[in-house]
């Protein structure tokens, strides 16, 4: 049981698409880790032991929802050798050491922990190396330490010589061992299910790779089988309009990067009888992009191929993002945190993106980092809003994000599941920040 806590006199920011904010309210957290009262404060009276957060003036919104993360980098330009085929044997095999999965374990703790800190209440892993992720999940909800509500993949799944082979993925080239990898991360106690549908920037050779169909229907289509079976979501990992149609065909539930939608892909995202809820999702990532095209190579660490390949992928993913908005498809928020310049304490950064970019308002960028992503990650009865009965999943800002998204780098104050975070400290890179506030 935790502390109960008080929030008065705060201006509460809904996450809904309007913008909605609720001033002079009272929030009360019960012990049990849930939002006990929402109400306005001169109606609401604060029991005797609840612990008082100085909140008048300031603003309190949902906690952030980040649904694509990777957990086993920290944003620094990623190391040469893991994109060195020569080398990536030596590489999977010491991942897979007890000294590797022991670095992956206090790597991936470390980055879950500096973005519950930096105020993302719920991460939703897709691609880890093994399965140092369900780990550190399994920690948080034994109460080991606090934390994120934790969805953790696995590793990814991909074809031969597919994107994010062999590092952070098991590798299948046809349906029944595509199926056969799915039993094989449920076993290992994943609560998300993550396809490379085409090839991706990072690990491309050539130009155009990074979009190109690798995944066949029918091999996606049985792993949406078996996941589903199991009540959990596919997500795939999507950079042109041929793999995102096959990928939704086969019964994805989100879409992870995108690309130009046509008629048939809207269509699609509404209604998709396969998906595990009957609707599909968009979920754009700049900042696995953004970086690498607006920067010098010199700076990232990436190649010309990279470059090229990051340029046709960006074009791409705006053009998907604006049909997305016209078309009312539902549009979530990831940051495919651990890539290079990507760190785990730059989430607003995303959102501040979606705004400057990707052409939405700060409310519908704000709703897809919190309602809309509960709602797609089948989490909405239960977190992405500050209402009564839902966990108090928090996040304290001394200004209106509405008005300065900024101010969710530095927040005052972040609950998770009733807790409240007592130590926001997290490590920073200068010369990374320095490079990404000129974007």
């Amino acid at each position: 049981m935790s502390m109960p806590l008080a929030l008065i006199d705060v201006t509460v920011i809904t996450g809904d698409q309007e913008g909605t904010t609720r001033p002079g309210t009272t929030v009360l957290v019960g012990p049990g880790g849930t939002i006990d009262r929402v109400g306005r404060t001169e109606e609401v009276e604060v029991p005797t032991g609840y612990r008082r957060i100085d909140s008048a003036g300031r603003f309190l919104m949902p906690g952030l929802i980040n649904a694509h993360a990777h957990l086993f980098s920290d944003g620094k330009p990623l190391p040469p050798v893991l994109m060195n085929e020569k080398a990536e044997k030596a590489v999977t095999v010491f991942f897979r050491s007890p000294l590797g999965k022991r670095y992956l374990k206090w790597r991936t703790k470390t980055a879950v922990l500096t973005q519950l800190k930096t105020g993302v209440t719920t991460i939703r892993s897709l691609g880890d190396v093994r399965y140092e992720a369900v780990t550190i999940a399994n920690e948080i909800e034994a109460g080991d330490y606090p934390g994120p509500r934790l969805l953790a993949s696995g590793p990814l799944l991909a074809v031969s010589g597919g994107h994010g082979a062999p590092q952070i993925a098991l590798v299948s080239d046809n349906p029944w061992d595509a199926r056969r990898n799915v039993r094989i991360n449920l076993r290992g106690g994943v609560t998300a299910i993550k396809i490379s549908a085409t090839g991706g920037v990072t690990d491309a050779k050539t130009i155009g790779e990074a979009g190109r169909p690798q995944m066949t229907e029918e091999e996606m289509r049985a792993i949406c089988e078996e996941a589903h079976n199991a009540g959990v979501l596919v997500a795939a990992h999507a950079q042109s309009k041929e793999g995102i149609l096959a990928s939704l065909r086969a019964g994805v539930d989100t879409i992870e990067h995108g690309a130009t939608l046509t008629d048939e892909i809207v269509e699609l995202f509404h209604h998709n009888p396969r998906s595990l809820h009957g609707s599909s999702a968009f979920i754009p990532t700049f900042q696995a992009c953004l970086p690498l095209v607006k920067t010098a190579p010199e700076v990232t660490g990436i190649n010309a191929v990279n470059k090229a390949n990051a340029e046709i992928v960006l074009e791409e993913m705006l053009a998907g993002l604006a049909a997305a908005v016209e078309n009312d498809v539902t549009i979530g928020m990831g940051t495919d945190s651990a890539l290079t310049f990507v760190t785990h304490y730059n989430t607003w950064r995303e959102i501040d993106y979606l705004i400057r970019y990707g052409g939405l308002s700060p409310a519908r960028a704000l709703h897809a980092a919190t309602q809309a992503n509960a709602g797609l990650l089948g989490l909405r009865a239960e977190t992405g809003a500050v209402e009564a009965g839902l966990s108090a999943d928090l996040l304290l800002t001394d200004t209106n994000p509405l008005e300065d998204i900024r101010t969710l780098a530095s927040p005052r104050a972040v609950i998770a599941r009733g807790q409240l975070v007592e130590d926001l400290v997290v490590e920073r890179f200068d010369e990374i920040d320095a490079v990404l506030d000129s974007i």
